[in-house]
């Protein structure tokens, strides 16, 4: 699953967005795929930076999936995009997901002060309103980013990350180790026996990388606003509403705010993208990115 990939494209017919693959580290081959809309209108714009999802182990930033789906918030969020292509596991288990979305993030945010040799970030993307975004394993690496940011601000170039958004997060709950049973990934413990598979070195399913509920520092996360969304038939949605009541008890300065779909299942909004739920959850996330924009009007 998730091995196949699409070529950027100079004006997608749908959208009219355009994108380019860069390269960010040359000796790991840790890559991204960037976007900009088509209307720019002599503005900076607010820069999402976005982890895909697949448990650590499918998908990456140039599946058809992902393309199609940055395309699409881009073009109607109005906002410069950069799709991060991280190593995986088997091959590369986590914490290396973890690292290479660090160092990519480091590289975005390196063009904040001009510097960075990449034009399109230089010359289109507002850092004073950056996001980072993610699905499923995506959003667990988003929110790991936003932690490591708010626990070492002299790393990320003195930007300050505005907004998190977590659509669907691969949070695991509190427990004893998974047993060699007939476990699935669509069942209660199957995510949990993922995370063993893809980081044989983890401490367990209380791990902070993976059910930030035992993060020490969840009261630093480093952004000002977070959005979860779950979705009611998704084994992982429990999790996150305990991460959305934690987040909002622990002593955190911040607003967070969850959206529960009705009816849905994990990651439906990228299956279904035309749905009433993918829909109004595009809705959400795009008024999420937009928020400064929204302020300032009123």
């Amino acid at each position: 699953m998730g091995t196949e990939v699409v070529p950027p494209s100079i004006e997608d017919p749908k959208t009219g967005v355009s994108s380019k693959d860069v390269v960010i580290i040359p000796e790991t081959g840790v890559s991204a795929r960037l976007y900009i809309p088509k209307l720019i209108q002599n503005k900076k714009l607010p820069l999402l930076v976005y982890f895909h999802g697949g448990g650590f182990c499918i998908d990456t930033a140039f599946s058809p999936t992902y393309h199609n789906y940055l395309n699409d918030v881009v073009s109607q969020a109005n906002v410069v995009a950069v799709s991060v292509d991280y190593r995986r596991a088997p091959e590369h288990y986590v914490p290396i997901a973890f690292d290479d979305s660090w160092a990519a993030l480091n590289w975005v945010l390196s063009h904040s002060k001009g510097g960075g040799s990449e034009s399109w970030l230089s010359d289109y993307a507002d850092f004073d309103q950056v996001f980072l975004g993610g699905d499923s394993a995506g959003a667990t690496i988003a929110h790991n980013m936003a932690i490591r940011a708010g626990t070492n601000p002299e790393q990320i170039h003195g930007v300050k990350i505005f907004g998190v958004a977590l659509v669907h997060p691969y949070f695991c709950s509190s427990g004893e180790p998974i047993l060699e049973d007939k476990c699935y990934i669509g069942s209660k413990e199957g995510p949990a026996k993922l995370w063993f598979c893809v980081c044989p070195s983890t401490t367990g399913r209380n791990d902070p990388l993976i059910n930030p509920t035992t993060e020490t520092n969840l009261a630093r996360l480093g952004c000002d606003r977070v959005l979860v969304f779950v979705a009611e038939k998704d084994v992982l949605k429990d999790m996150g509403w305990v991460y959305f009541e934690t987040l909002k008890n622990c002593g955190w300065g911040g607003v967070v705010e969850i959206i529960d779909s009705p009816g849905e299942n994990h990651v439906f909004h990228l299956t279904n993208p035309t749905c009433e739920n993918a829909v109004n959850l595009m809705k959400r996330f795009v008024s999420f990115l937009n928020i400064n924009q929204i302020q300032s009007i009123c």
